[in-house]
């Protein structure tokens, strides 16, 4: 592309995906940000992802970068996995750096090269010794890492959100397509063992035709995590918390359920409204938290998003999602995960884990010939083992290990940049509905008109499952 029109389209976009300025005498359209997604969405896609194989690796050579609360963790659970390397480690802190090889040392596996500072994620993302960049930094990071790695033909694989503007999603998409390398978002809750059983289920018809589906991300973080200095650094949750409002973390309940409707692959999202409650509890904790401990004076005052945040997609095909966010009321803690359609409804929470075809729950004996009936191969392959390595349950182990065969075995990805993007975009979107008083917002079509051919995600095995796992350490 050339680059005055980069610049053009990159101009076109703010941090917060509201967008309010005179618009080309051009774009006949209501506003500037119908105008990015137009002209975004007119150009031609360079190279369709999904499907895409990459040439296999018989052994992948992963940098982490970001070893803090996810990181560390991640480092652990990739050392079960025979056909990893973990060569090189990044963070700004290089006592984290320290800790994640003594992890190495313990598991077994030789030292990493080590990267640290503000900057250290770049000379990581250029070594030679690097196949895939495992990025598990602060959000504002997520972006410009997974960039800098497919820059340097590495594969990108990163925590959520993958984009925080609609400007970062494109250039997450732009760049995935120039360089054939994967950006896959970390959704460890699409392996979740109830959402993987729930997609087998709609897959199969067992549903009829989803109508609707809802998910979210209600978790109370306030006093545990977001108000505490040991928790993440530099406080970087926190001062989101206090810059944004909206849908802040959509993407723990709309991966499971938009792999369910099958979206940018036979359907897509097309538009959302988003409102937000009041702040109501962040901002007088704030104050509660300064009263004790000078720390937290600067965080007095500030403009704290909405506790609760709902979200309505509608899809092309006529379908409805609602999105539900809140972490700072006492709520237990809830994904929901509902997916409803014309033959029957999943749901998982409130628990205990339920479906029905009627106007009851089916009993539990009927339910566990469910699940012998639609457990997926992953799950009856590394569902134990993923238990036994932790994360989530098992989640996370199920996702990295899902990855690492893939890459192997020269498979396409379960996720791909499309949904990275697509689903991350909720954040800025949400945003821009609040702000304009919940008026309805386009979706941009990431895929530029390819949802309409692209095949579901592939459930099976088929040519992979050969990559095995290291005895676990009690």
């Amino acid at each position: 592309m050339p680059s005055n029109r980069r610049k053009f389209l990159r101009n076109l976009s703010i941090s917060a995906g509201a967008l309010g300025f005179s618009l080309p005498s051009f774009a006949k359209v209501k506003n500037a940000n119908e105008s990015f997604i137009e002209i975004q969405e007119q150009l031609p896609q360079t190279f369709n992802m999904c499907g895409y194989a990459a040439p296999k690796l018989d052994v992948v050579r992963i940098g982490v970068v970001g070893l803090g609360m996810r990181g560390g963790d991640a480092v652990e659970r990739l050392s079960y996995i025979e056909g990893v390397e973990i060569t090189a480690l990044c963070d700004k802190y290089a006592d984290r750096v320290a800790a994640s090889q003594k992890t190495l040392e313990k598991m077994g596996r030789p030292k990493a090269i080590e990267f640290s500072g503000e900057e250290g994620y770049k000379a990581l993302c250029q070594s030679k010794d690097v196949d895939l960049v495992y990025n598990c930094t602060p959000w504002h990071l997520h972006t410009p890492v997974s960039l800098m790695a497919m820059k340097n033909g590495k594969h990108a694989a990163t925590e959520v959100n993958a984009g925080m503007t609609i400007d970062e999603c494109w250039q997450l998409v732009e760049t995935s397509e120039q360089t054939k390398k994967h950006c896959i978002m970390l959704e460890n809750c699409c392996y979740d063992f109830f959402e993987l059983l729930t997609l087998n289920m709609a897959r199969n018809g067992l549903l009829g035709e989803i109508v609707h589906a809802e998910g979210a991300y209600i978790h109370d973080l306030s006093t545990s995590y977001l108000f505490n200095k040991n928790a993440y650094a530099d406080m970087w949750r926190l001062k989101e918390n206090a810059k944004r409002n909206g849908n802040l973390y959509p993407t723990h309940g709309l991966g499971p359920i938009a792999q369910c409707m099958n979206i940018n692959r036979g359907d897509k999202m097309d538009h959302l409204v988003s409102m937000s409650t009041g702040d109501f509890s962040l901002g007088s904790l704030a104050k509660e938290m300064a009263a004790k401990d000078d720390f937290f004076q600067p965080y007095v005052g500030k403009n704290y998003r909405g506790n609760m945040n709902n979200t309505i997609i509608r899809t092309s095909k006529g379908k409805t999602m609602l999105l539900q966010h809140d972490v700072s009321t006492p709520r237990p803690y809830s994904r929901i995960h509902l997916v409803s359609g014309t033959k029957g409804i999943a749901q998982k929470w409130p628990g205990p884990e339920r479906i029905s075809f009627s106007h009851s729950w089916i009993k539990e004996e009927e339910m566990k010939q469910l699940k012998e009936k639609y457990t997926l191969p992953i799950v009856k392959h590394i569902g134990e083992i993923a238990k036994e390595v932790g994360g989530h349950g098992g989640m996370d182990f199920i996702m990295d290990w899902r990855l690492i065969d893939c890459l192997r075995n020269g498979l396409p990805l379960d996720m791909d940049v499309y949904d990275a993007a697509s689903w991350s975009s909720i954040i800025a979107l949400s945003e821009q509905s609040v702000k304009s008083k919940s008026k309805t917002v386009d979706i941009p079509d990431f895929t530029r008109g390819a949802w309409k051919t692209n095949k579901p995600v592939n459930l099976t095995l088929d040519g992979g499952g050969t990559t095995k796992v290291r005895k676990v350490l009690k």
